[in-house]
């Protein structure tokens, strides 16, 4: 699409026109100083420097690069940024910002840049430098890092400024404060850079539907210079020929470091063949190919399905276990649950407790069977199977559950129960108690994150044994999986009040020590040591 519209709208504008200089200029103290340069940022640079006869400005003030990871983005701005303000360019007073979300990123440059100018005495003599900013002793013009939340920024005259990281924006907000800044001074530019991300309707896909929108000519040609490298579909990601096409990085012939990204990129597609988990990421980050909705199931429903194992309860007598439990709220249901680890699988013993005035409400417990509204869970069912205690009270008392953990201690291991800090003050004595130690997770959030690629693994491999508990299964159908900007997973609720997710949060919990639980069989070890002779 580049490439049409170039050739239909810009290349065969005689007002236009390459400054060779300045490019050659630009390639030259890139591959003396930084790095060689590769096709893709030749091509780059000739339209940073392609100007108009009848302003004798920039003919682009917008530049907008979407590559994959390890293409060498940052690199090409570091040397850019200093090319620009150096005496090369030779605009005086042509400052520049690198704006990014975080700070280590938006240093990224300027650290490269204060580096390079340390090592090399010819650099020193003709740029101040300093992890913070970089200045130009010919020019006067200095290159910062700043923070997309721009509130130092007002009042500074840029002569160019870099958004780093744009697939992390929600708006605009960050940029337009920084905007504002640019065209005080001759051939003003902006670049928008970054990798594909997670935000969905944010920044960077209004600036894609722009690239579209110039590259088809429904807005002027000189809106922007759109430079965007992407897969086409997802079945492209299984042929290794091409990936060039999310990463220019990957075309041949390939350099040295060209080399070594192939090698890691292909280790992470082989990776992510048993750790299906990787998938999204892979997609979104090297191939710049993002999950069109990225709100989903916590696993395909064959692979829950897939829980229905039977459970041989008699084997995992006298083995140890992490107790979990979720208690939301008093008021609706308490989920708790046994976590094993045998043989290579990970068995999930479970009961929960439910108020009826709360079943009553929502499911129809009480009513006879005819009456029940239609599709709803159904809850008598799953009591006479055992799954679930029915408490005709006004609130489920802490000592059920505590009782229930009682009752399988006499059976199984259980030193440990794990639960979130939400119910941590009231549940904690009643477990103390009954001599269990508690283990309180004080930012739930942050372990969805860190427990999901585990949970989407363990399903996909077949790990997880539940038996025949279609209560727990319509529980773990009810979490609704969510992205944000940083690619972290959180599980929350497809629907608020009816469709529950208690025994999906208590086995998640179980999850989290779950790398604690000894896979020993305790015949065994009591045989290994009537062996011994001591």
């Amino acid at each position: 699409m580049l490439i049409d519209y170039l050739e239909k709208f810009v290349l065969n504008n005689d007002q236009l026109f390459f400054n060779e200089e300045k490019i050659e200029d630009y390639i030259s103290f890139t591959e003396k100083w930084f790095f060689p340069t590769v096709l893709y940022q030749r091509f780059l640079a000739a339209f940073i420097f392609l100007y108009d006869k009848a302003t004798d400005d920039v003919y682009y003030d917008e530049h907008f690069w979407v590559v994959g990871r390890g293409a060498g983005k940052n690199g090409t701005i570091s040397s850019l940024g200093a090319f620009l303000i150096s005496q090369l360019n030779g605009i005086p007073g042509y400052n520049g910002s690198i704006v990014a979300n975080s700070e280590d990123q938006a240093k990224t440059s300027i650290t490269e840049i204060y580096n390079v100018v340390k090592r090399n005495d010819v650099l020193s003599g003709s740029f101040n430098a300093n992890k913070s900013q970089i200045e130009s002793k010919a020019t006067n013009s200095i290159v910062m890092y700043q923070t997309s939340n721009g509130k130092t920024k007002d009042g500074l005259r840029d002569g160019f400024d870099v958004f780093d990281e744009i697939h992390m924006y929600q708006d605009d907000s960050g940029v337009s404060v920084y905007e504002s800044g640019l065209g005080k001074v001759p051939e003003s530019r902006q670049f928008e850079i970054g990798s594909d991300g997670y935000v969905r309707d944010g920044y960077l896909d209004e600036k894609k539907d722009i690239a579209l929108q110039v590259m088809g000519g429904q807005l002027p040609p000189d809106t922007m210079f759109p430079f965007w490298c992407k897969l086409d579909s997802e079945e492209e990601v299984d042929d290794e020929t091409m990936w060039e096409k999310a990463n220019p990085m990957l075309s041949k012939p390939l350099t040295g470091y060209g080399k070594t990204l192939f090698r890691k990129i292909r280790k992470q597609y082989l990776k992510m063949q048993s750790q299906p988990s990787m998938r999204e990421e892979f997609l979104t980050k090297r191939m710049d190919l993002p999950l069109k909705d990225p709100e989903k199931s916590v696993a395909p429903y064959e692979q829950i399905k897939a829980t229905n194992e039977s459970i041989p309860l008699y084997q995992l007598e006298g083995r140890e276990a992490v107790g979990s439990l979720d208690f939301a709220s008093m008021r609706d249901f308490a989920a708790c649950g046994l976590t094993f680890k045998m043989g290579g699988k990970v068995y999930f013993v479970s009961h929960q407790f439910a108020r009826k005035q709360f079943v009553d409400k929502y499911y129809g417990y009480s009513a006879n069977p005819a009456d029940r509204p239609r599709n709803v869970a159904p809850i008598g069912e799953w009591e006479d199977q055992g799954l679930l205690t029915i408490l005709n009270t006004e609130t489920i008392d802490p000592r059920e559950v505590v009782n229930w953990f009682t009752e399988m201690r006499e059976k199984y291991v259980i030193d440990k129960v794990v639960l979130d800090n939400f119910r941590a003050d009231l549940l904690r004595k009643f477990f103390e108690d009954a001599d269990f130690e508690v283990d309180v997770i004080k930012n739930p959030t942050a372990i969805d994150g860190l427990l999901a690629p585990r949970i989407e693994d363990g399903f996909a491999a077949n790990k997880f044994v539940w038996g025949d508990n279609p209560l727990l299964r319509w529980n773990t159908q009810n979490v609704l999986v969510t992205v944000d900007a940083r690619g972290n997973k959180k599980y929350g609720k497809k629907e608020e009040r009816r469709r529950k997710t208690d025994g999906f949060k208590a086995f998640e919990y179980g999850q989290y020590r779950v790398d604690e639980i000894e896979d020993v069989d305790p015949e065994e070890s009591l045989d290994l040591l009537n062996g011994l002779n001591f």
